[in-house]
């Protein structure tokens, strides 16, 4: 491939899929991933801060996507009807990820202790920016530190189950869903 086709970061994030999933994270270079689609480590480098990164590409329209569903939303709701208005709009998002790539995205972080920790660093900096933007509306801190958390735990159950083998149902319609559930089981104590 030409370095001067479009999309390097996708491509990218595809040769790093591929690469990984045959030969391992760490046997697999950042050089070797730029290599794969014409590029070169230092174009790689100009995507991604460092290689685990490459498997997180999106997460800033996330955090944004998050933050705006709470800074757009109506005044006067709750600090969950917050949460549900952020991840109806994040969930749209991924409404262009292939479940496949997705899934196998997922089995690369899921067998790596480095990727893991970066994972848990990205779901830490989302509830702390959609806490921070609902404290900015006022919600009181406790409020805010529990929704976002709850927010982020919804997000999390919610994508695991759409990974799931057999899963069909659409990851928008799994959040909703798994929304509800945790306000059922709050409401029922």
């Amino acid at each position: 491939m030409a370095r001067w086709e479009p999309d390097a970061q996708a491509r990218l994030q595809n040769a790093a899929l591929e690469l990984v999933t045959r030969q391992g994270f760490e046997r697999t270079t950042a050089a070797e991933i730029a290599e794969a689609v014409g590029l070169n480590r230092r174009t790689f480098f100009r995507h991604f801060p460092d290689k685990r990164d490459v498997f997180f590409a999106g997460q800033d329209r996330i955090e944004a996507d998050l933050v705006a569903g709470v800074t757009e939303a109506p005044p006067g709701e709750s600090p969950m009807g917050l949460i549900g208005l952020a991840l109806a709009r994040a969930a749209d998002t991924f409404t262009h990820l292939p479940r496949e790539q997705a899934r196998a995205r997922q089995a690369i972080i899921d067998a790596e202790p480095a990727l893991l920790e970066r994972e848990r660093q990205k779901f830490a900096v989302l509830a702390r920016s959609v806490g921070d933007a609902m404290r900015e509306r006022g919600v009181p801190d406790l409020a805010a530190t529990l929704a976002a958390e709850s927010g982020v735990l919804i997000f999390r159950t919610a994508f695991t189950q759409w990974l799931a083998d057999g899963e069909t149902r659409s990851l928008p319609l799994i959040i909703t869903e798994t929304t509800a559930a945790l306000r059922a089981l709050n409401a029922a104590h």
